[in-house]
């Protein structure tokens, strides 16, 4: 299948983006001890800092549901798209649970196991492929509906109920259980909100399709749909996230109130507010040639490599900051903790930003390079699920 340039260059720079989630999680001086999007302790800096990449998840997996729509259409043959689509997605799984989680932790207990954005498109790819022979358009609206109604799960009191209903609420909303003595296995990812959103990927998979003129066309009045619909339902303070805004005592606070949307699960307002930004971009990257356009493209042609990697660079350089600042092996905790000591390490935002663009920098000839072995390999088979 020939590749989508304008899917590459949106993977591609959210990408670019995540690392800066990451690298701040692992570094940043109050990863440990603070919210970034707490209006109570967070500053402006530091809220964007986190904010902009809530841009990254929802559309990485609307970009997998695309993905497997022009799969589809390329290979013509619903049940090889079948096959491919449940063994990535339970290859997805294998990965969160192994290489992902310990990338993250580097803890060879595995005491805190998370279910995250690699394990939820693994399981989306194995619900899609059950739903593939339907329609397009019913898949769409689909995943539509989920994400409009999803929100009402957290008015059932799935809090006091029984083991099996907490189980099925864990579908929709994040939860935690210990899965062996001192461990600990914490459900990030809901994965029915997530499938909403590969569902509406898959439905507007047709939109790839056309002339980058009517594709522009398409995103941008989807875009602005989006956007103008989040405003309406956000300014009722009603209904479509949990967390409520307020007038806070800066100006400025109250807007990032209004924009403080919640992100576990998606929100309905958090996906109508990122996948609009989503289409405004690739609406406004429809037929841009430029040098930087086609090296963000790199990164969006390798994902999958660019994830796994990346953690496995960020992840000394954790160790590399606290034996600088003074500390030694034994103050290590090891968790959720990232191995950094209980308190007292860290580095300061801006220094956050210049390992982050150190990584990227890094990771730039190493997806260059992968990209081309598989380019003249398209005869290894495994290559598909890297």
């Amino acid at each position: 299948m020939k590749r989508n340039d304008s899917i590459d260059f949106m993977r591609g720079l959210v990408m670019i983006i995540m690392a800066l989630d990451h690298v701040r999680d692992m570094l940043h001086l109050s990863s440990l001890t603070q919210s970034p999007t707490d209006l109570n302790t967070t500053n402006t800096a530091l809220f964007f800092t986190r904010w902009v990449t809530y841009l990254c998840a929802p559309t990485f997996v609307f970009l997998s549901g695309a993905s497997a729509f022009l799969s589809l259409q390329a290979r013509n043959d619903v049940p090889a798209a079948r096959r491919f689509l449940l063994t990535r997605g339970l290859w997805l799984i294998v990965l969160e649970f192994t290489l992902v989680n310990f990338g993250m932790w580097f803890d060879l207990r595995f005491s805190f196991l998370i279910f995250e954005v690699i394990a939820a498109i693994g399981v989306g790819f194995i619900i899609l492929a059950l739903l593939i022979s339907l329609p397009q358009r019913v898949i769409g609206i689909t995943g539509l509906t989920i994400l409009a109604l999803h929100n009402l799960v957290a008015f059932s009191p799935s809090a006091n109920a029984s083991l099996p209903m907490k189980l099925l609420s864990s579908l929709f909303l994040p939860g935690a259980w210990p899965y062996a003595e001192d461990r600990l296995f914490f459900m990030g990812y809901p994965p029915v909100p997530w499938l909403g959103i590969m569902l509406v990927g898959f439905g507007a998979g047709k939109t790839f399709l056309l002339p980058q003129d009517q594709q522009s066309s398409v995103f941008l009045k989807a875009g602005l749909a989006a956007l103008g619909l989040f405003l309406l339902i956000r300014l009722t303070n009603v209904y479509g996230d949990p967390a409520l805004w307020a007038v806070q005592e800066k100006n400025l606070f109250t807007v990032l109130s209004f924009l403080n949307v919640t992100k576990y699960p998606p929100s309905l307002l958090f996906c109508l507010l990122f996948l609009g930004l989503m289409c405004l971009v690739l609406s406004a990257a429809q037929g841009l040639r430029a040098r930087w356009v086609r090296r963000v493209t790199v990164y969006g042609r390798t994902p999958l490599f660019y994830f796994l990697v990346h953690w496995y660079i960020i992840h000394p350089l954790v160790f590399v900051m606290v034996f600088v600042q003074g500390f030694s092996p034994g103050d290590l905790v090891f968790g959720s903790s990232f191995g950094r000591p209980a308190s007292g390490s860290g580095i300061a935002l801006w220094a956050v930003y210049l390992v982050w663009a150190g990584i990227v920098l890094l990771m730039y000839p190493l997806c260059s390079w992968y990209g081309r072995y598989k380019a003249r390999h398209p005869d290894k088979k495994w290559l598909r699920y890297l």
